[in-house]
Parts: structure tokens; C-alpha cells; sequence
């Protein structure tokens, strides 16, 4: 998104962060990335350096698609990514411990988190409201969630996975989560392709 401005001038002794975010006609360059709703006006979706590409072209926000499936009860936490060589996206979730407890129909008193997050069941009713959420919500096939990983740990400050106003910090997350990342997309599928279809 940019904006032309009169009264900004630039970054005190900065030139080059000047530069980089106001160009020569007084265009702010701020970096969001927007769109037009039908009344007319401009709801910002993403920052234009988090958005990824996949494999048939196609352009991910995925603090938008976040966003949405942060609607899911059984989520307390959710990383969508996705690599350039696939067509779909996958996450990380970091399931509602007490939800899950309270809802999860295997669960055992003694079960730790860390083993609740193991369980295959669980991971397919997470990955099925998902895409219930998806498909009411009007995603488009390659925004719906094709695979996840459970993961225990909540993002926090102290991991490095949540900036101060409690944003994923994305390349951070990108960087710890890559090889899980890359093994959604090689593990079988055919249980998440019948999910989708449905």
C-alpha cells in the first residue's frame, strides 16, 4: 500500500530507510497490502513481505487465512505457510490445551499436552474444522489448510515466536518449523485429500 504524504520528510539520519520507504513523488511505501470491499472501503489483509507464492502462481496472505481459523475452537495459535515447489498450504497449530481436555474424546486425565499433540485422532478433527472454516469462510482451494502439525509449545516473547504487540514472528517461525514444514507436504495424504473433498 502507499500513500502520498507532504509532511513526512524522512527518517532522522537515516537516509537509506528514507529512501527505501519514500520514494522521489512522496509516496509512502508503508508495506501493507489492501483491498477494496464492496462498500467502498480499504480493509488492509497483510504485510507484503509475508505473502508467498505457490506452485500454480497463485498469492497466500496468511495472516488473513490466520486470522480465520483462529475462529476454530480447538486453536490457541496457528502458523500458516507454505513453499513455492507445492499448491497448497499447510500449518503449524498450537492447540487450545483446555478445549481440547474438555471436548477431545480420547483423552486421558494422564496424557500429557505433549502426547495429546500426538495423537493422529485429534489431528484430524483440528484439520477438519479447518477446513470448515475455509469453506464457509469462501476460500479458494489453495487458501484451505491441506495438512498440519500439532505443536505443544505456545509462540511467546521468550521463544522468539511473538513479537511485543504478539504477532507471529514469521521468519522466525519459518526458520524453526522448516523441516516439519517440508514433511507435511511428503506425508500421505489421502486422509486430507478426503477431508477436502468432502
Amino acid at each position: 500500500m502507499i500513500i502520498f504524504t507532504s509532511f513526512l520528510f524522512g527518517y532522522y539520519n537515516d537516509e537509506e530507510k528514507t529512501r527505501e520507504t519514500i520514494d522521489q513523488e512522496s509516496w509512502l511505501h508503508i508495506g501493507d497490502v489492501g483491498e477494496w470491499t464492496s462498500n467502498g472501503a480499504l480493509r488492509i489483509i497483510d504485510r507484503a513481505k509475508y505473502i508467498f507464492k505457490l506452485s500454480q502462481g497463485a498469492y497466500v496472505a496468511p495472516e488473513r487465512l490466520e486470522d480465520i481459523h483462529m475462529r476454530s475452537r480447538w486453536v490457541a495459535q496457528i502458523f500458516v505457510d507454505g513453499i513455492s515447489t507445492e499448491a497448497t498450504i499447510v500449518a503449524i497449530v498450537i492447540p487450545d490445551e483446555q478445549y481440547v481436555r474438555k471436548n477431545f474424546k480420547s483423552t486421558q486425565a494422564t496424557m500429557t499436552f505433549v502426547e495429546l499433540c500426538r495423537e493422529e485422532k485429534l489431528k484430524q478433527i483440528i484439520l477438519s474444522d479447518l477446513i470448515r472454516l475455509a469453506k464457509e469462510n469462501k476460500r479458494k482451494y489453495f487458501e484451505t489448510i491441506s495438512n498440519i502439525s500439532l505443536y505443544s509449545e505456545p509462540f511467546s516473547l521468550k521463544n522468539s515466536l511473538l513479537t511485543m504487540p504478539l504477532k507471529t514472528r514469521r521468519m522466525n517461525a519459518r526458520k524453526q518449523f522448516q523441516t516439519i514444514i517440508q514433511s507435511l507436504y511428503t506425508i500421505d495424504r489421502t486422509t486430507t485429500n478426503n477431508l477436502l473433498s468432502k
